[in-house]
């Protein structure tokens, strides 16, 4: 007689629930209409499972509240512990004492002694720290790294400051001076002999111009590792690593010379193909890749030959010793993915790979790369080549009198198939995809495709692969902007394989985060913009602000809602507002439900925040008054269209945009910038928009590459893959050709004198 297995008990509604407040998710979250929403239990439980915390049974659920348990009342010292100068310290531990004795080893030499203080019912408390850095801190016979950081980032007024710009204590916000600059796609940029895709070298080139017409900032877009074997994968937010750079992005002239490039286009027989890539409007990522790599990997065989002398080999060994295991983790994924994915088209994912090659300690992957150590050592030689021409680029601004220089660009995530997930596996969410909750603009909601840090993974391993990450991104740049800066505090997952509305908001460290940020801001001297579009968590910018790390403020989204008033109520407007000239459009009265949303003067805009036209993701000054976005929006399919509703949505919205068009003709003729008692222009008044942003009160102005050549087309259409050409536009000429034509050069003048005017 055998016995009968007793039946598992699935765990509660309840216990579910207490797992996933405990593991950091939010169980209930307000959408975009501040409207409480709640997780749905199977969400919670694919969720957990995905964060190693399973709960299928109630066994499971209570394994797994044991285990952070254990995890959050450990009597050890974590990794790393970090602070603020000058307030008491927090330690995470529970076995501590009031009176035990703990010693910090500044940094830069110098030690603290004190005796630990435990207040009733609180946590233990060290003193403050007077002086920011990596300490240590010896607890008993217990060691941790103590980061304590400056209270806030290195701003723009302390860049200013250090470029010797005169402070006026009269100018807008009373926050000293303020800068202005160019944000760039470094793809687009155009220069002769470029091969079809921008360099380092253009963007080194387009500083110097930029900072001779006065402008302080570059802002590019990311220049994080691809896939050298996957060309098509050309997103710049969804890299393979951000730990490294794009090797497309090379120039090969500016390491080896033009004869010597040329000679290896010559022996590669690639002049009328790069001839042609050159030649074209939209870049061509796979061809142009393929060209690029094989002249590269010529230079390379030539080098080792010892064609170039011993100069370029020794730097090149030089760079890889510095690059350590992180390095050639990268180099060897290169070389492995590129090796099965010719055996194979499903090769691309690493969690594909035989399972010896998915852990990159394992002897496998030594022994995979032993038989080709040249392969491994030509991906470092890309590396190398790439880090030289952003360093340049970097000089290059600094000498044109640029105050910040280059602004980095931080993608908020990684490929998952890519060499950052692969190297990292102990620190990277698995099974999950970072995106964003439905809301006003994408009603779907939004699954990214991309991982990133497991909150408790950072905390488990100190930190460590988010600081080598920020310290990646800071080492060629007067600043960095941080895409979806939202995700410091909270992630929203979508469990691979499932809608982007079936997600929830994961916690992050925050406060750790924000002070590792801050620290490393100051020890790179680089001033901070984090991307806070989308929905804002509660006290979120007001936190940002205190830590000196600038929003992002866009034309279009600066608005307010005139309480108590409808659309289309022009008559009841005083005859010499600027609104009496702008009678309402045809059609508009269908829009008398709608509520009317002045743009914000720009007295009023954030001091807090960068002020600008639009965004990579939104429609350029001209095409959002052509209306080209919504029309390419309902192209993809991302119109939402009521059931039982005979309303054409499309129609409607080219509506309400005569009527938000009307306004912002409205705010710019309060400002001064257009002639009152004249209607709305036909073509899109470019000039007043640049302007406008410019009386603002933020600290630091960027002006979009596309909208100060007028161009009507967006670089990225969320939403969309082969409908819209995104991330392939090219720029029509070079820039310093651009920069003469009277256009552009005017617009410049006229920035610049307005600046000089405030």
């Amino acid at each position: 007689m055998t016995d009968t297995p007793r039946p598992v008990r699935a765990a509660s509604s309840k216990l579910v629930s207490e797992l996933a407040e405990r593991a950091g998710i939010e169980v209930v979250w307000k959408n975009a209409q501040h409207q409480p929403q709640r997780v749905s239990d199977e969400v919670l439980r694919v969720l957990l499972d995905r964060l190693g915390l399973p709960c299928t049974s109630t066994a499971q659920a209570r394994e797994s509240l044991a285990l952070l348990d254990a995890e959050q009342r450990s009597s050890h010292l974590p990794l790393l512990i970090t602070a603020e100068v000058g307030r008491a310290i927090a330690l995470p531990v529970t076995a501590t004492k009031s009176g035990t004795r703990y010693r910090i080893d500044l940094e830069q030499g110098g030690m603290i002694e004190g005796m630990i203080s435990v207040p009733k019912g609180e946590r233990a408390m060290l003193s403050p720290v007077p002086e920011s850095g990596y300490h240590t801190l010896t607890l008993n016979d217990r060691r941790c790294t103590l980061a304590v950081a400056p209270t806030h980032c290195f701003g723009v007024a302390d860049a200013m400051r250090a470029a010797g710009r005169v402070e006026r204590p009269d100018s807008p916000g009373g926050r000293g001076a303020r800068g202005w600059g160019i944000g760039v796609q470094l793809y687009g940029l155009r220069e002769p002999g470029d091969g079809g895709i921008g360099t380092y070298s253009a963007l080194g080139r387009a500083a110097q111009q930029i900072g001779r017409a006065g402008g302080d900032v570059l802002a590019l877009s990311p220049v994080h590792a691809m896939f050298s074997a996957e060309p098509h994968k050309f997103s710049p937010y969804s890299p393979s690593s951000r730990l490294f750079l794009n090797v497309l992005h090379i120039d090969p002239a500016e390491a080896f010379g033009t004869a010597a490039v040329q000679a290896a286009i010559h022996d590669l027989r690639l002049g009328g193909t790069l001839a042609d890539l050159e030649s074209r409007s939209l870049i061509d990522w796979p061809q142009a890749a393929s060209a690029r790599l094989s002249i590269l990997r010529r230079l390379f065989d030539g080098l080792r030959a010892g064609q170039f002398g011993n100069a370029p080999g020794l730097a090149l060994d030089t760079f890889r010793r510095r690059g350590g295991h992180p390095l050639e983790d990268h180099a060897r994924f290169e070389v492995i993915q590129g090796a099965l994915l010719a055996q194979s088209p499903d090769q691309g994912y690493w969690r594909n790979w035989p399972p010896a090659l998915r852990d990159p300690a394992s002897p496998a992957v030594a022994e995979a790369v032993a038989a080709t150590p040249d392969e491994v050592t030509f991906h470092v030689f890309l590396q190398w080549l790439a880090e030289r021409g952003l360093a340049r680029a970097r000089a290059e601004a600094r000498a044109a009198g640029m105050a910040v220089g280059l602004v980095a660009d931080l993608a908020v995530g990684c490929d998952s198939a890519g060499s950052h997930a692969w190297s990292y596996p102990r620190e990277m969410l698995k099974g999950v995809s970072v995106g964003a909750p439905p809301d006003l603009f994408n009603q779907s909601g939004q699954a990214w495709g991309l991982t990133t840090f497991s909150p408790r993974g950072m905390v488990t391993q100190g930190f460590s692969a988010f600081l080598d990450m920020l310290r990646a991104a800071f080492a060629h740049a007067g600043g960095l902007r941080i895409d979806h800066i939202l995700g410091l505090r909270r992630l929203w997952l979508v469990p691979d394989g499932s809608s982007a509305r079936d997600g929830a908001y994961l916690h992050c460290p925050f406060e750790d985060l924000m002070r590792l940020i801050a620290l490393e801001s100051w020890r790179h001297r680089a001033i901070v913009i984090g991307e806070d579009l989308g929905t804002v968590p509660s006290g979120m910018r007001e936190r940002l602000a205190d830590n000196e790390l600038l929003g992002i403020r866009v034309l279009w989204f600066e608005r307010r809602v005139a309480k108590g008033k409808i659309e289309n109520k022009a008559d009841e407007q005083p005859k010499d507002s600027a609104m009496a000239a702008a009678p309402p459009a045809k059609g508009t009265d269908e829009l008398k439900t709608s509520p009317v949303e002045p743009f914000i003067e720009p007295a009023k805009w954030s001091t807090h925040a960068v002020a600008t036209t639009t965004t990579h993701d939104l429609p350029t000054i001209k095409g959002w008054w052509a209306g080209d976005d919504i029309d390419w929006r309902d192209r993809i399919g991302q119109t939402a269209r009521p059931a039982g509703s005979d309303e054409d949505p499309v129609a409607r919205a080219h509506l309400e945009r005569v009527r938000d068009r009307g306004l912002l003709w409205a705010a710019f003729q309060q400002a001064g910038l257009a002639p009152a008692g004249v209607p709305p222009p036909a073509e899109a008044p470019v000039d007043e928009a640049l302007a406008f942003i410019t009386l603002t009160a933020a600290p630091l102005v960027i002006y979009p590459l596309e909208d100060l050549l007028g161009l009507a087309e967006q670089p990225n259409l969320p939403g969309s893959t082969d409908e819209h050409p995104n991330w392939r536009r090219r720029i029509a000429a070079p820039l310093d050709a651009l920069l003469e034509e009277p256009m552009l050069a005017d617009r410049l003048l006229a920035i610049r004198n307005l600046f000089q005017s405030l």
